[in-house]
């Protein structure tokens, strides 16, 4: 049986932990609606949630997208960090399962979208297919998405872990060390070089973002220039770090075209 879910979202659980959540809107109609998971930033930290997503949500449902998002155990939480950082994001986004079984909404129409550290994960989980069955990361039969709308994301954690900022300064933290320390976790952790071919990827960033640098997503693109990969890179000139996530922004309708790129004109 199906239910209807209120306009403002209803919050279900995916797992035992108090933040093992979403929240999970529907447009009007009947359905199944395609979805957007949506996967917040904030530096992977404790100290940053789920909120600050629910405008882009909300804008995104009213565009007609089933909108589930997300929250996590972080970097300050118990079990936050690695890896049960990585294997709440995995078990959250697989969920979207189990809500196509009450919900009119359909699991093989998913857009996996992320914004800063959340833009992370979002790749990260459209990744984690090619992990060996031995990482602590690595979870049976992930969920297949459609594509990944990364809003200014920072897939090259080695690269942002060296260099200079606050946000920078919390990769080691969700490793537990720094690249030459941990190796082997920030390989498994980073989608430079492992993001799968013919999945469609939309790396948006601000040009005036000044937590994440374009040449993050440029380093993505630049490994992913092969003619079997379909990684794409949209650059804002005018745009800081918060505007993608803004529907009142003026680069939003950007951010909007991208999903509907992914799940109406693939």
């Amino acid at each position: 049986m199906q239910l209807s879910t209120p306009a403002t979202g209803e919050r279900i659980a995916y797992g035992t932990d108090s933040l093992q959540f979403g929240v999970l809107r529907l447009p009007e109609g009947k359905g199944p609606f395609p979805v957007v998971v949506l996967i917040h930033g904030g530096c992977w930290l404790a100290q940053y949630n789920y909120s600050y997503m629910n405008h882009a949500s909300a804008a995104l449902t009213k565009a007609g997208f089933a909108t589930w998002n997300m929250e996590f155990r972080r970097v300050g939480n118990p079990g936050g960090g690695w890896p049960g950082t990585f294997l709440d994001v995995a078990q959250g986004v697989d969920f979207v399962r189990e809500l196509a079984k009450r919900y009119p909404v359909n699991a093989k129409e998913v857009v996996l979208m992320g914004h800063s550290a959340g833009g992370h994960l979002a790749l990260w989980a459209a990744s984690r297919k090619s992990l060996p069955r031995h990482s602590p990361l690595y979870t049976r039969n992930p969920l297949k998405s459609k594509g990944v709308v990364s809003l200014a994301g920072i897939p090259d954690l080695k690269a942002y872990a060296l260099a200079p900022g606050s946000c920078n300064q919390a990769v080691p933290q969700l490793l537990a060390g720094m690249p030459d320390q941990v190796p082997d976790r920030y390989a498994q952790a980073s989608t430079v070089g492992v993001l799968p071919m013919r999945l469609p990827v939309k790396l948006v960033q601000g040009v005036k973002d000044p937590i994440v640098p374009v040449s993050q997503a440029q380093t993505l693109a630049q490994h992913s220039s092969h003619r079997n990969y379909l990684v794409k890179t949209v650059l804002l000139p005018n745009a800081g770090h918060f505007d993608l996530v803004a529907p009142t922004s003026p680069v939003w309708p950007t951010i909007e075209q991208a999903v509907k790129d992914l799940l109406v004109n693939p």
